[in-house]
């Protein structure tokens, strides 16, 4: 059970034999200690050539190797693991000696070094001496929550990696929309200077979330005071003029002049169809009755992103606008409820170049579900090429709201059939 004197001990082999006996004294299945431990293999410090032979020594034991009191001990010879593994003498026991330092094998010495051992006829290991692989079942539990906490700062750096490139983006469209203009705000120089050192702060592909999260703040931050800086400094716009040039590439009239069209498909239950005369067709009123999408000024109040007002539910328009769901995952969380909707909506909004006050109108004439609707169908519509002018777009919309002439759910149902077609 000690070393032998034909190997030289260091502290890492004698902890390795501690392991060993603490493996003895529980059971854990070889697949489940082997799966452990190379899941994080290379957290630990092992390479992938490490693996492989630990792989090769766990296929030599047997699963009664692994119960309670007793040892999994291989004593393959070296010929057999150079014609499993591929590896040189010198190789193999480089890797062998990685195994052992790390902590998931030991070795258990013979009196003259050499490796051999026999097993009963039940298959029982007797008396054996090789590698011992008993380490890995007293850190096998170990292994496993390892592995765990590594998925979950996996899972926290990508969404942090979103948010950065949310923000990223949100502040360059910005800055560039704003300094194009002769008339551009001083005070955007140092704002385009600050952003210009965070882009080189960006870290490569191993950072950690202590840093990303770090960074994140930053860019919330910086995209915060471009926000203010604009809204503070920027001259007021003659809405008639912008009006005019935003409409020029754009008919939003195409949002309600499209006839419904049926699809053979059921994705989703509509609710209502407010072009539609509901009495005269017969049809009784479904459980849900959701709210127009023009609203008066009294319809405002604290509860009102849960309150549903667009005649379609909430499921079918997520489904109708796949790149505004698959933006609005990656800011990190779920659109669960109609609150959520309009909250990615808001934080989208600078994304596709949509002034704030565009987006403060658009949600007192309609209300805020239905104007989060509208910004999904436009966000939508700007990832597939089909409108130039995203705010010139939505003001379309706030207009044919305002005139009880705005119909979304034709136009979402008429996605849907494009996309089942």
């Amino acid at each position: 059970m000690t070393q032998s004197g034909w190997r030289k001990p260091t502290p890492a082999l004698g902890t390795a034999d501690q392991l060993a006996r603490d493996g003895e004294q529980i059971f854990i299945a070889k697949t489940r200690s082997v799966v452990a431990a190379k899941r994080v293999g290379a957290h630990i410090g092992l390479k992938a050539a490490d693996l492989l032979l630990l792989d090769t020594l766990a296929a030599f034991t047997q699963p009664q190797d692994w119960e309670e009191g007793r040892r999994p001990i291989v004593w393959a010879s070296n010929a057999y693991l150079i014609e499993r593994t591929g590896f040189s003498l010198s190789t193999l026991k480089r890797h062998a000696r990685r195994l052992a330092e790390v902590g998931v094998i030991t070795f258990r010495d013979s009196p003259n070094g050499k490796r051999w051992g026999r097993r009963d006829a039940d298959g029982v290991i007797v008396e054996a001496y090789g590698f011992d692989l008993a380490p890995l079942s007293a850190r096998a539990a170990e292994f496993e929550a390892l592995a765990a906490d590594l998925a979950a700062e996996r899972a926290l750096c990508q969404r942090l990696r979103r948010q950065i490139t949310i923000a990223r983006r949100s502040i360059r469209a910005r800055l560039e929309a704003v300094l194009e203009r002769p008339e551009h705000m001083p005070g955007l120089r140092s704002l385009q200077q600050a952003f210009e050192a965070l882009l080189a702060c960006l870290p490569g592909p191993r950072a950690g979330a202590d840093m990303l999260q770090r960074l994140a703040n930053r860019f919330a931050d910086l995209l915060s005071r471009v926000e203010k800086v604009f809204l503070r400094e920027a001259k007021p716009v003659d809405q008639s003029t912008e009006m005019t040039e935003e409409m020029e590439n754009m008919d939003p009239r195409e949002v309600s002049s499209g006839p419904h069209i049926p699809i053979t498909k059921q994705l989703h239950h509509v609710i209502r169809n407010s072009s539609e005369n509901e009495e005269a067709a017969g049809e009784p009123p479904g459980p849900a009755q959701p709210v127009p999408v023009a609203r008066t000024a009294s319809d405002s109040g604290a509860g009102e992103a849960n309150k549903p007002q667009v005649g379609i539910e909430l499921g079918t328009i997520l489904q109708a606008c796949p790149e505004f769901t698959s933006w609005g995952r990656n800011l990190g969380g779920y659109i669960r409820d109609w609150r959520d909707f309009v909250r990615v909506a808001g934080e989208l909004r600078p994304m596709i170049g949509i002034s704030e006050h565009a987006w403060i109108a658009a949600q007192e004439q309609m209300g805020k579900p239905a104007a989060a609707a509208a910004f999904a169908l436009v966000f939508e519509k700007v990832h597939s090429g089909e409108v130039n002018s995203p705010g010139g777009y939505l003001r379309g919309m706030v207009e044919k709201a305002g005139a009880g002439e705005l119909h979304l759910e034709r136009s979402f149902f008429g996605r849907l059939s494009e996309m089942a077609a």
